[in-house]
C-alpha cells in the first residue's frame, strides 16, 4: 500500500529545503557570479563538497554537530529546549547542506549569463542597486533560478543516506518515502515497495517535465 504519511513528510521536507536554499543560495550565487576575489574558488569548492562525499558522511558530521557533545548542538538545545537529531528540524538542516550545490551552481550559472550591459544601462537611467537587482537581474536569471529551486525539490524527494543518519526512522516525524521503501524491501513487501517507488518516479518525472515546459513556454529557453 502507498505510505501517504511518508510521502507527505517528504514533500514537506522538499518544499522547506527548496525555500531555504532560495534564501541562502541566491546571495551566495550572486556573490560568486560577480566577485573577482581569487579565493572564490575555495568557496566554490566548499559548496560543491556534497557532490563528492557519500551522503552518510555528510549525515554523520551533521549528526555530531547537532548532537549534545558539540557546542552547536548544546547551544541549539539551550535556545529551543530540544536537540535537532531525530527530528524534522534535523532533517531540514541535513537536507539543506546536502542539496546546497544543487541550488548554488544553477543560480550562479544563471547570474553569469545575465547581460550586464543591461544592468549598466539601468544604472545610467537612475535606477538604484536594489531596483536594478529586482527589475533587471532577477528576471533575466529567473529560468536558471527556477530550475535550481525545482532541482533541489526533486533531489530532496529521493534523499536516503543523509536523512537516515540524522533523522533515523520515526514514523510521522523523520520517516521519508525513500526510507519507507527501504523498510518495505527489507520486510519482503515488494508490492508496496514497487507501488511507492512508482509514485516517487512519477512525481519526479512530472516535476522535471513541468519545469522544462515552463522554461520553453514562458522563459523562451532554447
Amino acid at each position: 500500500m502507498i505510505d501517504w504519511q511518508a510521502i507527505a513528510l517528504t514533500a514537506r521536507l522538499a518544499a522547506c529545503t527548496a525555500l531555504l536554499l532560495l534564501a541562502l543560495g541566491l546571495p551566495i550565487a550572486f556573490w560568486l557570479a560577480t566577485t573577482r576575489w581569487p579565493g572564490r574558488i575555495f568557496v566554490e569548492a566548499v559548496v560543491a563538497v556534497p557532490l563528492v562525499l557519500p551522503p552518510t558522511v555528510i549525515g554523520f558530521y551533521v549528526l555530531v554537530a547537532l548532537g549534545p557533545r558539540c557546542f552547536l548542538g548544546r547551544w541549539i538545545e539551550g535556545m529551543t529546549g530540544h536537540l535537532l537529531p531525530f527530528s524534522f528540524g534535523g532533517l531540514l538542516v541535513a537536507s539543506v547542506l546536502y542539496s546546497l550545490p544543487f541550488a548554488v551552481q544553477p543560480f550562479t550559472a544563471a547570474f553569469r549569463q545575465v547581460d550586464w550591459s543591461l544592468v549598466d544601462a539601468a544604472k545610467t537611467m537612475g535606477a538604484g542597486w536594489w531596483q536594478t537587482l529586482r527589475r533587471v537581474v532577477l528576471p533575466l536569471a529567473l529560468p536558471g533560478i527556477t530550475a535550481g529551486a525545482v532541482l533541489c525539490f526533486a533531489h530532496t524527494l529521493g534523499e536516503f543516506g543523509v536523512v537516515l543518519m540524522v533523522g533515523g526512522n520515526i514514523a510521522g516525524q523523520t520517516r521519508t518515502i525513500s526510507i519507507a521503501i527501504y523498510d518495505q524491501v527489507q520486510s519482503l513487501d515488494y508490492a508496496s515497495a514497487a507501488l511507492n517507488s512508482f509514485v516517487l518516479l512519477l512525481a519526479s518525472f512530472a516535476i522535471l517535465a513541468g519545469t522544462y515546459f515552463m522554461q520553453h513556454r514562458f522563459f523562451r529557453v532554447s
